[in-house]
């Protein structure tokens, strides 16, 4: 969104600008290209190839540019312009810590929401997928469950800027490679993990919810922490 040539707070369902901006689109279409591993970690991402890719003008992409850089998705180096992150060790850990505290308020506030039992209905039928994938073996749509999981969770929280800044967050963690579900038993115990946090919900203990959610987060962390080792 632009206020004045000033970025502000970019909100998941408006990003970067109200309506079908070319902004917007420029916007968009940049952020799925480093989330989809097009524009891979390292990679520089410059102006001119994106006007020919998107036909687009240079200014809304430049615009787009600033605003990824400004949420992370894109890192500046002096004279050289902007590139896709690199995430080692250090930063993932990092998004990891970050994500603990605002996924524990997001739980707290869910868990006094006036439409908890619509969330935990939800909640009950991912978990039940989630369940499923592990036993066959799909990794990769347990993980889009997991953040689809999570994700309800932040929008019943009633609190939009956990919602954006949640999304921002999980970006980063697909940007650097999130393998922690490749941890030996780490599947069986995430299960677990969202039981607990979906119990606390269900009776409506906020406390016990966001203690719940950031145990969740933080065992993932210890998990790639120990592979990333």
């Amino acid at each position: 969104m632009e206020d004045k040539g000033r970025i502000v707070v970019i909100e998941p369902d408006e990003r970067p600008v109200r309506g079908s901006s070319y902004v917007a689109v420029a916007y968009n279409e940049i952020r799925g290209l480093i989330l989809s591993g097009d524009l891979p970690p390292g990679a520089r991402v410059t102006v001119r190839p994106l006007v020919d890719r998107l036909q687009l003008s240079p200014t809304p992409i430049r615009t787009a540019l600033a605003a990824l850089h400004r949420e992370g998705m894109l890192e500046a180096q002096a004279h050289r312009g902007y590139f896709v992150p690199q995430m080692g060790r250090a930063d993932m850990l990092e998004i990891y810590e970050v994500r603990e505290a605002v996924d524990g308020i997001a739980s707290r506030r869910a868990a006094q929401s006036e439409r908890r039992a619509a969330l935990v209905e939800t909640l009950q039928d991912l978990l039940r997928e989630q369940a499923r994938c592990v036993a066959a073996g799909d990794i990769n749509t347990y993980r889009d469950l997991d953040v689809t999981f999570h994700e309800t969770i932040w929008r019943a929280s009633g609190n939009r800027r956990i919602l954006s800044i949640s999304d921002n967050l999980l970006a980063q963690v697909r940007i650097g490679n999130n393998i922690s579900a490749n941890a030996p038993g780490r599947l069986p115990a995430a299960l677990e993990e969202h039981a607990t946090i979906l119990e606390a919900l269900r009776v409506g203990d906020p406390q016990a919810a966001e203690r719940a959610t950031r145990h969740h987060v933080r065992q993932a962390s210890d998990a790639l922490g120990d592979l990333l080792d």
